[in-house]
């Protein structure tokens, strides 16, 4: 017999919210290690901006480093409005599916800021 469909949603939301925590981790503990190896000298916000414009490969960790944010923020947050308000499942799914996308929209616009605008 199979499960629900629901549950095998459910499953699945579990897993790809765990995935995507395990991945920022790596992100986060790169990202941290970078900072600190770059303040040693002191830098200053134009000083970092000289570095990351016109880098690609700043570009693209960064991408999806946001995506990997804005997908388990996404999903965790349906998971909170599932337990604690009296939202139906679809209505929860929306509100963080809108949520998360502008997470995204943000975070690439900040990533494309930095990296990209004025290269």
């Amino acid at each position: 017999m199979n499960p629900p469909r629901a549950t095998v949603r459910a499953v699945r939301m579990w897993y790809w919210q765990r995935l995507s925590a395990m991945l920022m981790t790596m992100f986060v503990f790169t990202h941290l290690a970078l900072i600190l190896y770059a303040m040693q000298g002191g830098l200053t916000a134009a000083e970092i901006l000289q570095r990351t414009r016109g880098n690609a490969l700043w570009g693209l960790f960064y991408g999806v480093f946001v995506v990997l944010v804005s997908l388990h923020g996404a999903l965790g947050l349906r998971a909170i409005l599932l337990e604690w308000t009296r939202l139906g499942p679809a209505a929860c799914a929306r509100a963080a599916l809108a949520i998360g996308a502008v997470l995204l929209v943000l975070g690439l616009r900040a990533v494309w800021a930095v990296t990209l605008a004025g290269a």
